[in-house]
């Protein structure tokens, strides 16, 4: 069913070792975006992340909450979730997938779904299970969620992600950045030193 996306997701990431390629900005902020915040937020943190990163997992499920906390829920910061899919990519392609079929309030809740059950699944549980919580967190039927994996559309919406994470020279996950800047120190103490000099004086 999801074959062909998972197939095409594995060939889009291979670009991402391509070591000669023009540094640009990451792409500006659309409705396709997963925006957790407010939108007149005046500073944007944009992560590329993957469901199977075992550091992705760690950043929220440690530091996430204390950021949300400090930076999201008091308007400084929209934080927005870009997909790329790292090995095994079959088993994070079909997650970015499910996450982006979600409805798009609950984008969030799967994406926390992934990250804190990720260590039973490295733990052998099954990854159907996995998955299942996923979609149970989407606000979606499973037959919903079906359907929008086999649209082209899904496809294409992680692939302008995978695209834009190249272009702006990710090479690892998770990857930061702030207002259109790399920040390499992903704790809460350097994202907190990168945001800072953003916010508007009192």
């Amino acid at each position: 069913m999801i074959r062909s996306l998972l197939l095409m997701l594995a060939l889009v990431a291979a670009p991402m070792a391509a070591s000669a390629q023009t540094i640009t900005p990451p792409p500006a902020v659309t409705a396709a975006d997963r925006v957790l915040g407010r939108a007149d937020a005046p500073v944007t943190v944009i992560e590329y992340a993957s469901f199977v990163c075992s550091h992705c997992a760690h950043w929220h499920t440690t530091v996430l909450p204390a950021f949300k906390t400090r930076f999201i829920d008091t308007g400084q910061v929209k934080l927005v979730f870009r997909n790329l899919p790292t090995n095994p990519t079959q088993v994070a392609a079909r997650a970015a997938g499910i996450a982006r079929c979600a409805a798009p309030a609950r984008f969030f809740d799967v994406a926390s779904s992934f990250m804190t059950g990720q260590a039973a699944l490295y733990d052998g549980a099954p990854i159907a299970d996995w998955y299942a919580a996923g979609i149970a967190a989407s606000g979606r039927t499973q037959a919903q969620i079906d359907a929008c994996l086999a649209d082209p559309a899904t496809l294409n919406g992680i692939r302008a992600e995978v695209a834009g994470a190249t272009a702006a020279g990710v090479q690892g996950t998770p990857s930061f950045f702030v207002n259109g800047r790399a920040v390499p120190d992903n704790s809460l103490a350097g994202l907190t030193a990168a945001i800072t000099p953003l916010l508007p004086r009192r």
